[in-house]
């Protein structure tokens, strides 16, 4: 007895020591500093007694380290060391630091942790290393489960790439080592952390689709279809394929384009199957084990989950127009309406809840499932689908199966239930049984006192029945929903059907199956309810108990409230479709208008061009008639003379315009000139008094010799302006005087030879003075540029003077100065004589004033 009990005395005993040493915090202390030591035989039995004091004592020690400064770092600190003893027993000391404590492992990831562990496991061999593996693979995942800033921070540092090697799995897989195998199932589970279906949406989707991008998907689903991979391994791995993919449509279409490898060893067939096949036939294999048929079904659910796509693929190898006749190939549908009627009761489960999830929140695809035939037996007709469920149904325990007969019967109810629900259609076929199978059965076995087993049997009898009353649309006469109340009221009475009923929520294994979307069970007889159906049961529960107790009356109100809504649905439908079209056509009037708007400014611009087109051909034809206007002076004199009194009229304007501008020119250089004296004005007084204060004379002559110089110029360019004013108002009288015969010879314009004679004479004076005027204007240029030059070198001249005078100023300010200064020496000299004078005179000798 006292060594059977000494463990738990030793336990006792350490965590009494324990308590009596934390109480002083400052033993706590001490040890994290002796814990930073460097000497190998100070810090290692500190790690190692820290450890001891958290596995006795964890939440105490943790919210000490947690409030001391620097305590965690400190402990950090400890991967970092390169002796490995000390490094591994720190992952060790940080395993029982970061246990349930969300503060300590958010600070433990922000310290640098999952780079630093990542490290050690790429050191050791990720799956292939050895038990240190194993310690920081358990480490992260503390830091991870159920830590979303944690798990947010891992997927934000780009770690969800590093994990891609681990999974890096040779063709040769025989031979694993106990420890590899608890490695890869540490790392599966780590993965499995990152998108469990209980993690928040938007952090489980970022991380599948890391996953995917990365290639880590890729990787597991070729251990998947690897062979010679241990049977657990292979299991988990499934589990962690079905969550990497579970309501991500991206990893849910990748997955269903992966096929099975073209010749593994196992392969029957010499045809390419697709993974989800090759799952699917071992989950309907009875010889397989449990745990991996479970997982297979996890994996098929977690396909079909909120992918319509996958559940129309699935659906679509039922239907009569897929079915391959040549038999070369088994489809999806084949194995599962061959699991859902083989003489194996699990088979029977699996495949009425794989079925059932092909169907989920999809009534499009029950309708299609009616249409679905099956072949019983040779010679027979065929039937459909949802008979050859019912007939098994009320068949009850008639059949020889393996395993549980109620199992087999409450997977074909959770399938009929989920088809039925949301359906009228399914529930007006399900009733419309030619020999009414399914409703006396129904009403049988939910009347009977049936054992503790049946009654769950019963309770999902009374859902189905339920759910054929709340969704039926009335359209079979003797099957309407009034006269299934009273048949239920007749044959089992209300509370007896609601307590029935109720029976299902109540059941251990529906809450089981209530908390979490995988299929873990215990063992195959405790395999009776899915997670998706037990939140079915939770909303129709409800509302099928209201149903059994409302009147004809208010089933009336409801229907036409029901219609109300139908229409107004129709209404709005119709509305939205209205809307759609004209949305449709307003989009392709907002195209016609944009196109029309480019043609409009494609034609503008050749418009645009075309006119100037025109234009240019305008003047090249006015051109064209002058040039035939001169041609054909002698045979038409009237057109003669308006031609050349065009050119009369065009050449004196120009003519004008050179007179404004010489005008312009003149008035300029004679204000330029007027500046140019007054400046020279100013400069001769200033240069006089510079010569008289000045003793140089040879300045004062250049200056007045310079001053000649401009006036003889300024004298010149003078006359040169004045004979330019005379040609000026010459050429201005001539001008008039052309004016004047141009008018003259307007009204004169007739056919009379003596005005063509005139016209001639004075086109040839025209052209003459037209000429010499412009010879005129040509020596005026001339004249103009030799005035600019003279302009020039005046500009110069008095620029030279303004600097010769400033130069004199100086000079007559330096004289100035000096005057200054010899009338200072000749005032001090003065009062130097005088004050030796007045010495003199004090020493009696006698001074001369």
């Amino acid at each position: 007895i006292t060594e059977e009990n000494s463990p738990k005395q030793v336990d006792d005993l350490g965590s009494q020591f324990t308590e009596i040493f934390i109480k002083q915090q400052e033993n706590v202390t001490l040890l994290l500093t002796l814990v930073e030591e460097f000497d190998f035989h100070v810090r290692w039995p500190g790690v190692k007694l820290l450890t001891s004091l958290l596995k006795q004592q964890g939440p105490q020690v943790q919210q000490i380290i947690l409030v001391s400064p620097m305590g965690v770092s400190r402990l950090m600190d400890l991967l970092a060391d390169s002796r490995e003893v000390i490094r591994n027993d720190g992952v060790l000391l940080l395993q029982q630091l970061t246990k349930s404590n969300a503060a300590i492992q958010k600070i433990v990831a922000f310290e640098n942790a999952f780079e630093r562990l990542l490290d050690i496991i790429t050191e050791e061999g990720n799956s292939d290393g050895g038990i240190v593996v194993e310690d920081c693979l358990l480490l992260l995942q503390n830091l991870l489960k159920n830590n979303n800033s944690n798990q947010n921070f891992f997927k934000e540092g780009s770690y969800i790439q590093r994990m891609k090697p681990w999974f890096e799995v040779g063709d040769d897989n025989c031979g694993w080592s106990a420890q590899k195998v608890t490695n890869l199932h540490l790392m599966l589970q780590l993965v499995r952390v990152l998108v469990s279906p209980t993690n928040p949406p938007g952090a489980t989707s970022s991380c599948q689709k890391a996953m995917f991008h990365c290639g880590l998907l890729q990787q597991l689903c070729t251990i998947l279809m690897a062979t010679g991979v241990p049977a657990d391994i292979l299991t988990e791995t499934i589990n962690t394929v079905s969550e990497v993919i579970r309501g991500c449509q991206m990893n849910q279409d990748y997955f269903a384009s992966v096929n099975a490898p073209s010749n593994p060893p196992r392969q029957v067939f010499n045809y390419v199957r697709p993974a989800i096949v090759v799952l699917l036939m071992s989950m309907v294999n009875e010889r397989q084990p449990f745990v991996l048929r479970c997982a297979v079904l996890y994996c098929f659910q977690c396909f079909l989950y909120k992918n319509q796509k996958g559940q129309g693929e699935i659906v679509s190898t039922l239907l009569p127009s897929t079915i391959d006749a040549t038999g070369n190939s088994v489809s999806a549908g084949q194995l599962l309406c061959g699991g859902l009627f083989s003489t194996d009761s699990l088979s029977n489960w699996c495949a009425a809840v794989a079925l059932a999830h092909a169907l989920q929140e999809n009534a499009t695809l029950k309708e299609q499932l009616l249409r679905v035939q099956l072949a019983t037996s040779i010679g027979n007709p065929p039937v459909s689908l949802l008979q050859q469920c019912t007939n098994i149904l009320s068949q009850g325990d008639k059949i020889d199966r393996r395993g549980s007969k109620v199992q087999t019967r409450v997977g074909l109810l959770m399938l009929l239930c989920t088809w039925l629900s949301n359906c009228s259609i399914a529930v007006t076929h399900f009733l419309h049984n030619p020999a009414n199978i399914p409703f006396v059965s129904l009403t049988w076995q939910i009347a009977e006192n049936l054992g503790e087993e049946e009654q769950l049997v019963q309770g999902l009898c009374a859902l189905l029945l339920g759910i054929s009353i709340y969704y039926n649309d009335n359209s079979l006469e003797n099957y309407r929903k009034e006269k299934l109340k009273q048949l239920i009221e007749k044959r089992i009475g209300r509370e007896n059907f609601i307590e029935k009923l109720g029976f299902i929520s109540k059941h251990e294994l529906y809450s089981r199956a209530a908390q979490k979307p995988q299929p873990s069970f215990s063992s195959p007889d405790h395999m009776m309810f899915d997670h998706e159906f037990t939140k079915l049961v939770k909303e129709l529960e409800g509302v099928i108990s209201k149903a059994i107790y409302k009147s004809s009356e208010e089933d009336k109100k409801e229907e036409e409230v029901k219609k109300t809504l139908e229409q107004h649905d129709n209404i709005v439908t119709h509305y939205k479709k209205v809307i759609r079209e004209q949305d449709q056509e307003l989009e392709e009037l907002k195209q016609q208008v944009n196109t029309l708007k480019s043609q409009n400014e494609q034609l503008q611009t050749t418009v645009t061009q075309q006119v100037s087109q025109i234009q240019q051909h305008k003047d090249q034809y006015n051109l064209l008639k002058v040039q035939l206007g001169k041609d054909n002076q002698h045979h038409n004199s009237h057109s003669d003379t308006v031609q050349m009194n065009g050119i009369q009229v065009e050449e004196v304007s120009k003519l004008k315009e050179e007179l404004e501008e010489w005008k312009n020119k003149h008035e300029l250089l004679q204000g330029q000139l007027r500046e140019k004296d007054s400046l020279i004005e100013k400069l001769k007084p200033l240069q006089l008094e510079t010569g008289t204060e000045q003793s140089s004379q040879t300045s004062k002559s250049s200056g007045l010799e310079h001053n000649n110089e401009l006036q003889k110029e300024l004298e010149m360019l003078r006359t040169q302006i004045q004979l330019q004013s005379a040609e000026i108002t010459k050429l201005q009288a001539e001008n008039q005087k052309l004016q004047v015969m141009n008018t003259s010879a307007d009204p004169a314009l007739g056919d009379s030879s003596a005005t063509a004679a005139k016209n001639l004479e004075l086109e040839g004076r025209l052209v003459q003075e037209v000429k010499d005027l412009k010879n005129e204007v040509k020596a005026l240029s001339e004249e103009k540029a030799s005035l600019k030059q003279h302009l020039d070198s005046s500009n110069s001249t008095v620029a030279i003077l303004q600097d010769e005078k400033s130069k004199l100023q100086q000079e007559v300010a330096e004289s100035k100065k000096e005057q200054d200064d010899l009338l200072v020496l000749l005032a001090d000299q003065d009062q130097k004589l005088s004050a030796l004078k007045n010495k003199l005179k004090d020493l009696g000798v006698p001074v001369s004033k």
